[in-house]
């Protein structure tokens, strides 16, 4: 999580739609950094609400407006898939190292999902007051140039990006069927991913 102050702006660290890399580019701009530990780098809309919005304000802030970025469902559980067959993970309840893709995601569409499909929502992440996105500047990950953009216009600077924490290469399909299971049982997920293409 980054806070910039004087412009008024939190950026949230949505995980696994390149939060690392704009923190790496950013940091030095930015007020304050939220890198430890990881609840608190990637608190999501509803704890920012309860626990830091009222302290900022405490400190003579305005009511900061919040940015995050979301990351087409497929693709998001792609890269948690690929950075949890990386070799240090290999025996512990994480790794998918020895599961296929279609198999990730069907246990990610259970209700409670073994600990190596256990990885959140976009959707829950972002919500707040009962359904209520909680996020004011949403963007899509596909359309990173609507990224760069306006924080180089808020912000006032020329961003350049470097690649951080990106999971490993390898090529993964998902059976038309599973994708199919995953927007039935996951509406949700597709839901806010398509909120964000309609947003700034």
């Amino acid at each position: 999580m980054l806070v910039f102050w004087k412009e008024n702006l939190v950026l949230l660290a949505v995980p696994k739609t390149g939060s690392t890399a704009l923190e790496g580019a950013l940091a030095p701009r930015a007020s304050m950094v939220l890198r430890d530990p990881p609840h608190l780098k990637h608190a999501p809309c509803y704890r920012y609400k309860r626990f830091l919005k009222p302290f900022f304000k405490q400190a003579g802030g305005q009511d900061p407006e919040l940015m995050a970025v979301v990351r087409n469902p497929i693709d998001w559980l792609g890269s948690w898939y690929r950075y949890r067959t990386r070799p240090d993970l290999i025996g512990h309840e994480n790794s998918t190292a020895h599961i296929t893709f279609d198999d990730f995601v069907l246990e990610y569409c259970k209700g409670d999902p073994a600990p190596f499909a256990n990885v959140g929502s976009q959707n829950k992440f972002l919500r707040i007051n009962g359904g209520e996105i909680g996020a004011d500047h949403l963007f899509q990950y596909e359309q990173w140039d609507k990224v760069i953009a306006y924080l180089e216009e808020r912000l006032a600077i020329t961003l350049k990006l470097k690649q951080k924490n990106v999971s490993p290469v390898m090529p993964l399909s998902l059976s038309p069927d599973i994708a199919a299971k995953l927007r039935d049982k996951r509406t949700e997920e597709f839901a806010v991913w398509e909120l964000a293409r309609r947003s700034d």
